[in-house]
């Protein structure tokens, strides 16, 4: 795998933490992975074996299948995540957009999502 995805995983690995509120030690003590194999993960530096994503999937609110197929180990079919509609917090998203957005690979899918949470978070805190 080429560096790029190991950039694109990482981010997305670190967005969910930080959106989870939680810190790297945080997650290598749920996990039982080193904090500083996480950090080398999320800054690209290492490519996650599927053990460790396994590990790490549940405190980062990752379905298993999910995070796999993120890294490219699995295909969406096989997990059955290209037939999901997409969910955003417990509310279904706008059919328009949820349509859109299954026509981007799932990284893109993923990432616009988490934009959306923490805009939705902003948006909150402005009231």
């Amino acid at each position: 795998m080429g560096n790029n995805n190991n950039n694109n995983l990482g981010r997305i690995l670190k967005q969910r933490r930080v959106m989870a509120l939680l810190t790297l030690r945080e997650v290598a003590t749920m996990s039982g992975v080193s904090s500083s194999h996480l950090g080398r993960i999320e800054r690209g530096e290492r490519f996650p074996s599927a053990t460790i994503l396994q590990k790490i999937a549940k405190p980062l609110n990752f379905e298993e299948g999910e995070l796999l197929c993120l890294a490219g180990y699995l295909s969406p079919q096989a997990t059955g995540i290209a037939e999901e509609k997409a969910d955003y917090n417990g509310r279904q998203l706008d059919p328009y957009v949820s349509q859109i957005l299954s026509q981007e690979p799932i990284e893109v899918q993923r990432a616009i999502i988490g934009v959306l949470s923490i805009l939705k978070s902003i948006a909150k805190t402005m009231k």
